[in-house]
């Protein structure tokens, strides 16, 4: 059974900074995508940064590139999303997925974490 626990998130003023963490268990693949994501109300769920577990790859979207980092363990399995100089657009709850295929694409991951919410305040 997968499980991904996701810790981290609160309540910050723009330009501040917050750490995310998520870890994965019980996914039978050696090679895969594990992905941070996010949905703002009203707004479809999108990438924010990924990284393939077994293989050097990051993605990060276009809006967070230069702010944003994920970085993972040396075990592999637990993936870190360092966020820094935030803005109010950053505000959303943030998911952590795991699943295999195109790291940049939502439809890729089949199980996801329950999500922390960030918020950003100006």
């Amino acid at each position: 059974q997968v499980q991904l626990l996701e810790s981290g998130g609160g309540s910050v003023q723009a330009g501040g900074s917050l750490r995310l963490s998520c870890t994965a268990s019980g996914y039978s693949y050696m090679k895969y995508c594990l992905g941070w994501f996010r949905q703002a109300p009203g707004k479809e769920r999108e990438v924010v940064a990924a990284v393939v577990v077994g293989q050097s790859y990051t993605y990060y979207a276009d809006s967070v590139k230069g702010r944003f980092t994920i970085s993972r363990t040396n075990a592999g399995n637990t993936v870190s999303l360092q966020m820094d100089s935030l803005i109010t657009e950053d505000t959303a709850m943030y998911y952590c997925a795991v699943g295999v295929g195109r790291c940049a694409e939502v439809s890729t991951y089949n199980n996801w974490g329950q999500g922390t919410l960030v918020t950003v305040s100006s």
